[in-house]
């Protein structure tokens, strides 16, 4: 089913066990935290995400009795799929009592996910959710919605404006709303312009996303270059980029999760921490390092080439180093 269907769904009643996927993390993000206010499961839920996923302890989880008459919550998110024997599993555990709630949020290709519906089937007990990647007029809903839950006082054009300089990151925003709101104040376009950073650090980093994500690149490339870009800071933002992917890749390794106010000594917004961890998760550590070999070449060779041919280095750097991925 999509969106307008679920929430009516939810008007009814809380189905037990919920498979979540498509390109809206927001979204499947929003829907987790509904489901976390509307059963009062933050000190009663079990969160596996990525590697940490492990079937065991979700069956165990849910196979246990409250002893205080809390809500058992498991939260799995992960890229990969899990067997349709241990979905079926843990569906039926979920319907079993009613304190028992099981969703998964599947970041993997949308294609991929729904060879899994069937084990979410009403029949069994469960549904699916399929999510689009919102136009203006539904992020602008949704910010909406958000702006109203924060108390915020905002107009639809600065909201439009807002999607406009974040390139339409409905996370981002919704953060930069949070920010806004400790002002109690009204917030104008004009507001936006003076209190919210720039799009183009964004811009880039969306285009190192989708390179690590093996998606094209050329088009965005140009475009970057074409708004101002100069090679240089296209090649000092691909360095920050691959060294935060390398830091979160070793920290998970070490520690086993994820936590961007240890790596980075600030918190990122939950869903860009998140896509960071699955990104260097991705990544094997011997790729790693021949992707800083790469760059440090590339760095001696764009410095010393004349600016006519900076451009061309740049590309080839990019395409190059998405080819290691």
């Amino acid at each position: 089913m999509y969106q307008r269907e679920f929430d009516q769904k939810l008007k009814q009643a809380f189905p037990k066990a919920v498979l979540f996927y498509g390109e809206n993390d927001y979204l499947v993000d929003h829907y987790i935290d509904t489901y976390i206010k509307k059963t009062d499961a933050k000190e009663s839920m079990l969160n596996l995400y990525h590697d940490e996923w492990d079937f065991e302890q979700a069956k165990n989880f849910l196979s246990q009795t409250s002893l205080f008459g809390g809500t058992n919550l498991v939260v799995v998110k992960h890229d990969k799929k899990i067997p349709k024997k241990e979905l079926d599993i843990l569906v039926e555990l979920a319907n079993k009592s009613e304190d028992n709630y099981f969703l998964y949020a599947y970041a993997g290709a949308p294609k991929d996910a729904k060879s899994m519906q069937a084990a979410f089937s009403e029949k069994k007990g469960g549904v699916w959710v399929r999510f689009f990647e919102p136009n203006i007029r539904d992020g602008i809903a949704m910010l909406q919605q958000k702006a109203q839950q924060i108390q915020l006082d905002i107009d639809h054009y600065a909201l439009q404006h807002l999607m406009l300089i974040l390139n339409n990151n409905l996370a981002l925003c919704a953060n930069e709303l949070e920010k806004l709101a400790i002002l109690g104040m009204k917030v104008t376009s004009k507001d936006i312009d003076r209190l919210v950073y720039s799009t183009a650090p964004l811009a880039t980093e969306q285009l190192l996303i989708d390179l690590f994500n093996k998606k094209p690149i050329t088009a965005t490339i140009t475009k970057l270059l074409e708004l101002g870009e100069d090679e240089a800071s296209l090649l000092r933002s691909t360095q920050y980029f691959v060294n935060q992917i390398f830091l979160f890749h070793a920290y998970i390794k070490l520690h086993g999760h994820v936590d961007s106010a240890a790596i980075l000594g600030y918190k990122l917004p939950k869903q860009i921490e998140e896509q960071k961890a699955q990104l260097a998760l991705r990544v094997k550590s011997a790729v790693l390092l021949k992707i800083f070999e790469h760059l440090l070449e590339s760095e001696i060779l764009i410095k010393k080439a004349p600016a006519t041919q900076k451009e061309v280095l740049v590309y080839s750097m990019l395409i190059k180093l998405q080819g290691y991925l």
